[in-house]
This record gives C-alpha cells, sequence and structure tokens, in this order.
C-alpha cells in the first residue's frame, strides 16, 4: 500500500496501538484455548462455554483492525475494489461481533463486581445500536448516499473500539487508585468510554464528512435535471 500517505500510516500506526491490549489480548486468550501457554487470568465463563468469546474475539478483531483501512481516503480513492472488498467484510464482522457481544451479555452471568444493571442495559443498547448502524450503512451505500454510510459505520466503529478506550481508562485508574476499579465505578467507566468514543466520532463526522455532503448532494441533483 505504497500509496498511503505518511499521515495515513500515522493514523493506522495510532489505532494499531490503541487496539493492541482487547485485540491482541483477545488472540492471547484463544492460543489459551488451544493450548497455549496460559497468560490471562481464568475466566470461568470462558472455560464452560469459549465459543461465543472466541467468536467475538476474531469478529472485533477483524471490524477494528480491517476497519482502520476502511477510513483511508488513498485506499477509496486508489483501490476502490479492495474498500468494497474490504467493506463486505468489515460489514459482516461487526454484525457478528456486536451479535456475540450481545448474546454473552444476557447469557452469561457476571458477578456484580464486574457487570451491574446499568452495564448490562448499556451492553445491550449499544450493541442493538451497533447492528443498526451498520444495516443502515450497508442500505445507504447501496443507495450511493456516501454521507450517510461514512457516518453510520465511524460511529458503529466508535462503539466497537470501547474496550479499547475501557483498557485505557481502566490501566490509568489502576496506576492512579492502585487498585482495580469494581462495582458501580467500573460500571461507570465503561460506559463513559462509549460516551467519549461517540462523541469523538460525532466531532469527526462534523469535521470531516459534513464538508463533503453538499457537494455529494449537489451533484445528484444536477444529474437528475439531465
Amino acid at each position: 500500500m505504497k500509496f498511503l500517505s505518511k499521515l495515513e500510516w500515522l493514523i493506522l500506526a495510532f489505532i494499531l496501538v490503541y487496539s493492541f491490549i482487547p485485540s491482541f489480548g483477545g488472540l492471547l486468550r484463544i492460543l489459551e484455548f488451544l493450548g497455549g501457554p496460559v497468560i490471562a487470568p481464568e475466566n470461568p465463563r470462558s472455560l464452560s462455554d469459549p465459543l461465543p468469546i472466541i467468536v467475538h474475539i476474531l469478529s472485533s478483531f477483524l471490524f477494528c483492525i480491517v476497519g482502520a483501512l476502511q477510513f483511508m481516503p488513498s485506499i477509496r480513492h486508489h483501490q476502490p475494489a479492495m474498500h468494497r472488498r474490504f467493506g463486505r467484510i468489515i460489514a459482516i464482522a461487526g454484525f457478528i461481533s456486536a451479535v456475540s457481544g450481545l448474546w454473552m451479555t444476557h447469557f452469561y452471568v457476571f458477578p456484580a463486581q464486574l457487570q451491574g444493571d446499568l452495564l448490562y442495559w448499556v451492553r445491550l443498547a449499544l450493541g442493538s445500536t451497533m447492528i443498526g448502524f451498520i444495516v443502515w450503512a450497508v442500505i445507504a451505500i447501496r443507495s450511493r448516499n456516501i454521507f450517510r454510510h461514512a457516518a453510520s459505520i465511524l460511529r458503529a466503529y466508535a462503539i466497537a473500539q470501547g474496550a479499547s478506550t475501557q483498557a485505557i481508562i481502566g490501566i490509568s485508574w489502576i496506576i492512579l487508585f492502585k487498585t482495580e476499579p469494581l462495582g458501580p465505578v467500573r460500571d461507570a467507566i465503561m460506559v463513559f468510554a462509549w460516551v467519549l468514543n461517540l462523541i469523538i466520532a460525532e466531532i469527526l463526522i462534523g469535521r470531516f464528512l459534513t464538508s463533503k455532503k453538499r457537494p455529494y448532494k449537489t451533484s445528484t441533483q444536477s444529474e437528475s435535471k439531465i
């Protein structure tokens, strides 16, 4: 991908580093299931029913890592066929990630210290919303509405990257207070991370996508008059 600019490479590098803990940490968990060394603390839920976790880890990894390439303008301009192929991959991966996340949230039994009522309902709401954004993005691109497509997939991506923001905030909390956040504090941190990501997504949409909305509509209207 020699056509990527230096700025785009920096953005990709930042996303990879930002996604490192949940994405690559999840892959280490899968290696444990396959008989590899135990690195992360044992999780009774994963031992009794590992399949949903494996599906969620792999689909989330694809959505977050491959999805980062979709935001690179150079790929859209120089390799539109690649952009379309990657788009199909991340649409399917994002859908599976959200569905598996909803399944685990509802059917796994979490101790109150790890998931209270607030976190339970927020996870259900955001997982359903993420599915809605992905479906809307697919419908929008089939209707050639570039703005709605890009805005919807960016919002879905912000929800999916919640785990990365949660990991960074959680680690910062441990460094500052020398203790792991649990109970209502943990719930609040998790929810705050999603809210922060969605706020950033709306800022990016307003800054980089809204300005491109009018030219697209103008060209569409002019074509309809011909």
